[in-house]
């Protein structure tokens, strides 16, 4: 059982991945072919190394979607909307003219693509069977949450889980980590045709920026990196400042709550979050049974509530959510969870974004090295986040632990130990003031560690900003991108 949080894994540093790959077999000087694919859209796919180390060894295909400038031309646009496990090819193609600020879309190419393991490109496999993603996401355990014998039948299904993956995958499940992806970026800057790479990533997709911009710090262009992770950052140090993130938010959206006549919270703020914690305490008891048949546990509602924090446009979804489950239907709980998890109403999943998720960290993250016991790692997780944070933790922080400690490769390249990417252009790192996903001092932390950060706050709710309609955040981006213009100063949006 995983939750993908759209950006929840941050790694932990590592030593310097060495100097940029060498093109001795090809791969940036390979043939590109676009084809129309949609209005205003082209696409095609590119090879890239299994293993940048021995790009002899073989090759993976990584799939890419162009939507074309409108006006005159001034470069390409690599966008990445975070993950592990998101895809850019998606993003793209289904944004359309929208997929940035106007004058942007005016002004480049904006390329999305499906990272390696992602999607359309190469993908990781692990379960075939949708049936058996089901039981992973939302199976129940005989042995209560949050005991050793849970512990001890989470490790038989992430082993399980595990050998599913490499079965299905093979090598490429050793080579997800942030710096072969990187490689990848800077290997389609040049097969583009640009001297250096524009670059807007969101969320996890900062992090991708972080490294290509400490790797290729002579290669960087125009980046904006919305939503920041700090990479230098432990994943138990992230995961549990994120859940405290997430925390902030429920309170932010109760105090909204609480001044509608509608809301099912009474009393003060704290005392209906206590009312929440103690739905998440008491629903196992409960076993309330979705029309399909699956029992709801605390672990699925943690995931439920947590997908309606990442903005504010979700809250009135989270309200009837709760209302419905005060009449003991869980319906919308499991609506929640499954668009979470990228689920369809039918029981087919739509992506393999959950999967490249504990893949993805795994390959980058040092949970196998952290000398903590899961169970220790939750209480501390549970401090640090009282009302959701032990619940969020169940289907996510337990379910990457466990795998990490039996998954069957080592970790991926090696990652830098520094982002100051000393010789870079301007970077501009948005940070929103209470995202609960990224929170906003790891943007803060980010701009600092880049010798060329420009830090840009947007004061409120929600995880990334730019594009979304905050005019402040907007212009600033907008002007970056197509004239260079960088603030003097934070505009404090």
């Amino acid at each position: 059982m995983v939750v993908l949080a759209g950006c929840q894994f941050f790694p932990a540093p590592q030593q310097s991945s060495g100097p940029p790959p060498t093109d001795s077999d090809g791969f940036y000087s390979q043939t590109v072919q676009w084809e129309r694919c949609g209005t205003g859209l082209e696409c095609t796919t590119i090879k890239a190394p299994v293993d940048w180390d021995s790009p002899a060894d073989g090759a993976i295909d990584l799939a890419l979607v162009k939507h074309l400038a409108s006006g005159t031309k001034q470069g390409s646009l690599l966008l990445n909307p975070g993950g592990p496990g998101g895809s850019g090819w998606d993003y793209v193609y289904y944004s359309g003219d929208s997929v940035a600020g106007a004058s942007v879309v005016d002004a480049y190419d904006v390329i999305g693509w499906d990272p390696r393991g992602v999607g359309q490109s190469t993908g990781v496999e692990c379960y075939t069977d949708d049936a058996d993603k089901d039981a992973q996401l939302y199976g129940t355990f005989d042995s209560a949450y949050g005991t050793e014998g849970w512990i001890d039948e989470l490790t038989v299904e992430m082993k399980d889980f595990a050998a599913a993956c490499e079965a299905n995958t093979g090598e490429l499940l050793g080579n997800l980590d942030a710096a072969s992806n990187a490689k990848d970026m800077d290997m389609m800057r040049a097969l583009v045709g640009d001297e250096k790479l524009n670059y807007l990533g969101y969320s996890y997709g900062t992090y991708f920026g972080a490294v290509y911009a400490e790797l290729f710090p002579e290669n960087v262009g125009r980046f904006v990196l919305d939503g920041a992770v700090d990479p230098l950052q432990t994943d138990i140090q992230s995961l549990t400042f994120q859940m405290a993130g997430f925390d902030s938010g429920l309170r932010a959206y109760m105090t909204d709550c609480l001044a509608d006549s509608a809301c099912p919270f009474t009393g003060t703020v704290d005392v209906a979050l206590g009312q929440v914690r103690s739905a998440l305490e008491t629903v196992d008891e409960q076993k309330l049974v979705n029309f399909d048949d699956r029992v709801l546990d605390s672990a699925t509602l943690g995931t439920a509530i947590i997908g309606n924090l990442y903005s504010e446009s979700y809250w009135p979804t989270l309200t009837d959510m709760f209302a419905e489950l005060k009449t003991g239907d869980p319906t919308l709980t499991f609506q929640s969870a499954d668009s979470y998890n990228q689920r369809s109403a039918n029981g087919t999943y739509e992506s393999n974004s959950s999967d490249v998720y504990i893949a993805a960290t795994c390959a980058d993250g040092d949970f196998a090295s952290d000398p903590e016991s899961t169970l220790t790692r939750i209480d501390e997780i549970d401090a640090a986040a009282p009302i959701l944070g032990r619940y969020a933790a169940y289907d996510d922080f337990a379910v990457l632990d466990v795998a990490c400690n039996n998954w069957p490769y080592p970790r991926g390249a090696d990652l830098p130990t520094t982002f100051e990417a000393n010789g870079a252009g301007p970077i501009l790192v948005i940070g929103t003031t209470n995202d609960p996903a990224t929170p906003y001092s790891s943007s803060v932390s980010l701009a600092k560690q880049l010798s060329s950060g420009v830090l840009i706050t947007h004061e409120g709710e929600g995880h990334t900003v730019y594009n979304q309609g905050v005019a402040c955040v907007d212009d600033v981006v907008d002007a970056y991108f197509v004239s260079g213009t960088v603030p003097a100063a934070d505009p404090m949006c």
